[in-house]
């Protein structure tokens, strides 16, 4: 069984917005944003943090690279985490993925590619 499925990636012109969702199948925990860039890919690295929120959700945060863009909400009614974007810019293209806060290693799905272009 899947832990995580996230959805609502495509094709955006700059400026655009998508709003992506990842369901979850245990509502107990912190739940997160992360993003793969291909620059990042190339050079090895790890996967981004974007954004957290409390299993409540009552608490969230947003990095400063994209916080005056991106929002993190949830509905554990629905076992859904969302990633709201905004003002979406060439450099946010990437895979999004969902995961615990902090990441769980053995928790990582298959993510949703955004691709932001013209």
């Amino acid at each position: 069984q899947e832990k995580v499925v996230e959805s609502g990636g495509g094709l955006v012109q700059p400026g655009g917005s998508l709003k992506l969702s990842c369901t979850f199948s245990d509502d107990r925990f912190d739940m997160g944003w992360y993003r793969l860039t291909p620059g990042k890919e190339r050079e090895g690295k790890e996967r981004e943090f974007l954004a957290s929120i409390a299993w409540h959700g009552e608490t969230t945060f947003v990095t400063g690279s994209v916080r005056d863009r991106f929002t993190i909400s949830r509905d554990n009614a629905k076992k859904t985490v969302y990633l709201q974007m905004n003002g979406l810019k060439s450099e946010d293209t990437g895979v999004y993925y969902c995961n615990m806060y902090p990441a769980n290693p053995d928790y990582w799905g298959q993510g949703t590619q955004v691709t932001v272009s013209s």
